[in-house]
């Protein structure tokens, strides 16, 4: 395997293929999805994400192959906030269990895009401006104390987003929900429906949270290759996790903090890079080592407001 436009072309095409096989095949019509389900295609992801790890082993050699399952890790434990932002936004809006994998799919499309846009504009950026290494480093420590500091659920205010209230400025909002469809045209005037309200909410949720994935997963690997790769197979199964965990989520409070410490870690191991050089499977140990504890913790000391798995899923 090389890193070269074909196999990028390649490899896209690939995605592509999977997208549209889950979206024209395996979920052709609208459902719920069920937890059953849900872990069905949660364990097809992970095992097809393994198995191009093990192919770029192959090919790309034993380092590459430690950036990319730790650049996967990183990405999908910092992905469990962003399923809890969703399960956030689907409550406040009310939308039926059978929309929801619709809203995440196109959610998880649009979110590829700028995601490719994200880490190619921040690899050139670090490959001719070697300073904004210490800069991200120390963008990541801040983040990672934020994110162990801030207290309390994050709030969902529709009215505070700026591309939803750019919407409502130029489009036409129906009220009530038109079965699954984005967009409904009434009396010759397009109307946006809340399902599309909600499918913005999502997208710009994404890139508040790329804000500190990105940085994460550039700061393991330089390989834009390695990088976009490992963060395509983390999104790809995001929407197949959100259903297995919905209900769990808030089980797992200490996941919060061992995010913030493998930001931190993260953060200062790049700060220190000149002095101090820590191998990567060192890194990869640490990471799982903390994404383990966080949730061994959660299990053994559950939280004695709110444990109930119900009030969830109302």
């Amino acid at each position: 395997m090389e890193n070269t436009p074909i196999f990028w072309v390649g490899f896209n095409a690939f995605v592509l293929v999977m997208l549209m096989l889950d979206l024209l095949v395996f979920n052709r019509k609208e459902h719920v999805v069920h937890m059953r389900e849900a872990l069905g295609w949660s364990a097809f992801w992970i095992a097809l994400s393994l198995s191009f790890n093990y192919l770029v082993y192959r090919t790309m050699g034993r380092q590459a192959a430690l950036e990319f399952l730790t650049g996967y890790l990183i990405e999908k434990s910092l992905s469990v906030d962003n399923l809890f932002v969703f399960l956030l936004i689907f409550t406040y809006f009310q939308v039926p269990q059978q929309y929801q994998h619709k809203i995440l799919f196109w959610g998880i499309l649009g979110a590829l895009i700028l995601r490719a846009a994200f880490i190619l504009a921040g690899a050139a950026l670090l490959a001719k401006f070697h300073f904004l290494m210490y800069v991200l480093g120390a963008f990541l420590v801040y983040t990672g104390v934020r994110m162990a500091t801030s207290a309390g659920e994050p709030e969902i205010d529709p009215d505070a987003n700026p591309i939803v209230k750019f919407l409502s400025r130029y489009m036409p909002v129906t009220r009530n929900l038109e079965g699954g469809k984005f967009f409904v045209r009434k009396e010759k005037l397009l109307f946006a429906t809340p399902l599309f309200v909600v499918l913005l909410m999502v997208e710009t949720t994404d890139v508040v949270f790329a804000a500190d994935s990105i940085p994460a997963i550039l700061a393991v690997s330089r390989d834009t290759f390695v990088v976009y790769t490992s963060n395509v197979f983390a999104l790809l199964g995001l929407r197949a996790l959100y259903f297995a965990l919905a209900g769990l989520m808030r089980l797992f409070h200490y996941l919060h903090y061992g995010l913030s410490l493998i930001l931190i870690f993260i953060g200062g191991k790049l700060l220190a890079s000149n002095y101090l050089e820590i191998p990567m499977g060192i890194s990869l140990g640490i990471v799982g080592f903390i994404l383990a504890m966080s949730v061994i913790l959660s299990v053994l000391l559950p939280k004695k407001e709110d444990e109930s798995v119900e009030a969830i899923n109302k």
